[in-house]
């Protein structure tokens, strides 16, 4: 039974097509497309799709973009789906005061999160450990996940291009080319981009930090989002980059629900 698991941002689509919806399995097509080109999908990446038997997506851009995605689905005899954060699912409980309330894409990432810390600790034949799901990207946000898998909590940051765009719109004299990251900026280029990653990179430690005293456990810290590679290098802490995450979240939902 294949499945076609979609994550509709606030800048790209991205899809990719599964055989079946197994956590672990890798995807036998994928893609993305910006959303100014939604509407060609039918007639360009999907085109020559094999029709997926289920479907379920995430989505952060409003109901506008997912109406206009729904129709280039129409060529399919597949019911959309989309996911609504739930008080708990696939192994995961949700600890927002409105569980419902909580961004789509967050608890999809948390999903997949968790089934990363159970894999984990089976493979090394010890307990889960809690983890921290930071997402880069318009907006940046920073998830706890405890070692039993509920959701804590987490934060809400600007993105980089916010907080440029920010300080080029409240001070004058700022609107310069995009600089590099460094200790020490001695142009105002860099002392932006640097006070940006800087900016995350402490909220990122300071949640890690919060974490690891609370579980008494070292957190699994996962990032995901388009820019994450600016932030990592500026982190002091240990972390992986998984780009495929909120498809692990949409895989492992599917699965649970399926069971």
């Amino acid at each position: 039974m294949s499945f076609l698991a979609i994550d509709i941002g606030n800048t790209r689509l991205k899809w990719a097509l599964f055989a079946q919806p197994c956590p672990g399995q890798p995807p036998v097509r994928h893609g993305a497309v910006f959303l100014e080109t939604i509407d060609e999908l039918a007639e360009t990446e999907w085109a020559t799709l094999p029709p997926p038997d289920r479907m379920l997506g995430c989505v952060v851009a409003g109901e506008a973009v997912r109406r206009r995605v729904e129709e280039q689905m129409d060529m399919w005899d597949v019911p959309p789906r989309w996911v609504v954060s739930r008080a708990a699912e696939a192994g995961v409980v949700n600890g927002y005061d409105h569980p419902s309330r909580l961004g789509a894409d967050r608890w999809v990432a948390l999903v997949g999160a968790r089934a990363r810390v159970l894999a984990e600790a089976a493979a090394a034949g010890h307990a889960p450990r809690p983890a921290l799901v930071v997402m880069v990207g318009t907006a940046v946000t920073v998830d706890a996940l405890d070692a039993d898998g509920h959701f804590l909590g987490g934060l809400i940051l600007p993105g980089f291009g916010l907080m440029l765009r920010a300080l080029e719109m409240g001070t004058a004299g700022l609107k310069v080319p995009t600089g590099e990251t460094t200790e020490f900026p001695t142009n105002t280029s860099d002392a932006l981009m640097s006070g940006g990653v800087f900016a995350i990179a402490g909220a990122v430690e300071r949640q890690h930090k919060r974490l690891a005293a609370r579980s008494g456990q070292v957190p699994k810290v996962l990032i995901a989002g388009g820019a994450a590679v600016k932030l990592a290098p500026a982190l002091d802490v240990e972390f992986e980059i998984v780009d495929s995450l909120l498809f692990e979240g949409l895989v492992g939902m599917e699965a649970a629900r399926a069971a």
